[in-house]
């Protein structure tokens, strides 16, 4: 009995994923903005990669270069050397002018031996994913978020990379288990469901959650954990954590429905909008 208590009682390591890196107060998907996440105890940084059109992987959320720099065009019709003729930082600070779009290679190597890196694949081939990022050593410290079909490719060039494809519902993530034994599944506001999260917990797959806009608070995290979260992606990584720099702990009755204690206050949230 005392085993099973004990047992019961372990704590475990929810991940802070910081989305685009800290990007609230940095350029995202940028080298500061990863820095920064890195500086506030982030466990993986969340990049979303795109490919040019001679080939390079690059980082950006956006199809075209328009939101985020000086420039305008779609990525994948620009050469990399046009591309890092822009600024990406100039639109969110002066501080920051100068900023160039990172390469994946660059990001790849920042992150070694630093901390994880989460990558939302937009616009690139299994080959240059895996060949990137088995070249930099990085195989156990990357999850691959993409769709059925290039999850497939990953893996038959490297079963030991972690793709983790979006659970959508209880028939698809049904599929994900039987065709590719994920060790992680991703799950959004739609689809974190309790009978959606019973089939990745019954596969033995670790459950990472959006938690986005209003759900992106301490209420919102608890709720997450209390469902059975294993990471969470978050704006706010420097507020995802314990007080004392402790990264957030979780007993396993979460994973059961029950509520548990995770220590955090509610941190201040600069504006009320974070």
């Amino acid at each position: 009995m005392l085993a099973a208590a004990l047992a019961v009682a372990q704590p475990r390591h929810v991940v802070a994923i910081a989305h685009r890196g800290e990007h609230l107060h940095h350029p995202e998907n940028t080298l500061p903005a990863f820095e920064e996440a890195i500086r506030l105890g982030a466990d993986f940084i969340e990049v979303d990669v795109q490919t040019t059109s001679d080939g390079v992987l690059v980082l950006s959320h956006d199809a075209t270069v328009n939101r985020c720099t000086n420039g305008q065009g779609k990525i994948s019709e620009m050469t990399f050397e046009r591309l890092r003729a822009l600024d990406a930082g100039v639109k969110t600070g002066p501080e920051f002018i100068g900023t160039r779009i990172p390469t994946f290679a660059q990001v790849l190597d920042l992150a070694k031996g630093r901390i994880g890196v989460y990558v939302d694949v937009k616009n690139a081939s299994a080959q240059s994913l895996v060949r990137h990022i088995d070249g930099h050593g990085m195989t156990e410290q990357v999850v691959i978020y993409c769709g059925l079909n290039l999850a497939r490719q990953i893996q038959a060039l490297n079963p030991r990379l972690k793709v983790m494809p979006e659970s959508n519902s209880i028939e698809h993530a049904g599929l994900l288990v039987e065709q590719l034994h994920p060790r992680v599944i991703a799950f959004s506001a739609r689809d974190f469901t309790p009978e959606i999260i019973a089939v990745a917990k019954r596969a033995h797959a670790d459950v990472y959650v959006d938690r986005m806009g209003t759900t992106d608070a301490p209420e919102g995290w608890q709720s997450a954990v209390d469902a059975g979260a294993d990471g969470i992606q978050t704006d706010r990584p420097g507020a995802l954590r314990v007080p004392q720099g402790k990264r957030l702990q979780v007993t396993q009755a979460a994973a059961t429905g029950s509520r548990v204690s995770t220590g955090w206050g509610a941190p201040n949230c600069p504006g009320g909008t974070c």
